[in-house]
């Protein structure tokens, strides 16, 4: 059965490439102005690196993005900002695999977690769900996205043009051959 989210305290983790903001705001599609917002506002903080004072540039990292374009979605959709919150806390505790078998869905008053066919029909046979963001896809689409845009090394700052998160691998091995 679906349960509704609630907050938690786990700390985020980093990834090896962090995106700084411009690149973050194309590939969630959201405007700068709103990175800015939810980041000084806690809703989304850059995992990778925060800013520390003038001049420094935050970098997020792919997961990061990846919940930035839900909080989009969750706008666009009327979801109240409170809501958006408790679901953003719930997503830094899952790993990968649960993220990508994971439904939000929300009758804007609050977001439940599916993680299966069954529980989405069901909450929707009991009146509760409006509409659900399927996390898989979105994960794919901020893949797709962030293949045609710049990313960035974060143990060097050496910029990375079409990084695609899930070839990393796949590099590695070439650069061995």
């Amino acid at each position: 059965m679906p349960y509704p989210l609630h907050g938690s305290t786990a700390e985020p983790t980093t990834d090896t490439v962090g995106y700084r903001g411009p690149t973050a705001c194309a590939a969630a599609g959201i405007t700068y102005r709103q990175l800015d917002y939810w980041a000084r506002t806690g809703l989304v903080e850059p995992s990778v690196r925060p800013a520390q004072g003038s001049g420094t540039q935050r970098l997020y990292s792919f997961r990061d993005v990846v919940v930035l374009k839900i909080v989009k979605r969750f706008l666009d959709t009327g979801v109240a900002l409170q809501n958006i919150r408790t679901a953003v806390h719930h997503l830094r505790d899952r790993g990968p695999r649960d993220l990508d078998r994971m439904t939000l869905m929300s009758d804007g008053a609050t977001v439940y977690e599916c993680t299966s066919p069954d529980e989405v029909v069901g909450l929707l046979q009991g009146g509760q769900g409006i509409f659900g963001i399927a996390v898989g896809v979105v994960w794919r689409d901020v893949e797709s996205a962030l293949s045609q845009l710049h990313g960035e090394r974060v143990d060097t700052g050496e910029t990375l043009i079409g990084h695609n998160p899930s070839d990393e691998l796949a590099r590695r091995r070439n650069r061995a051959v």
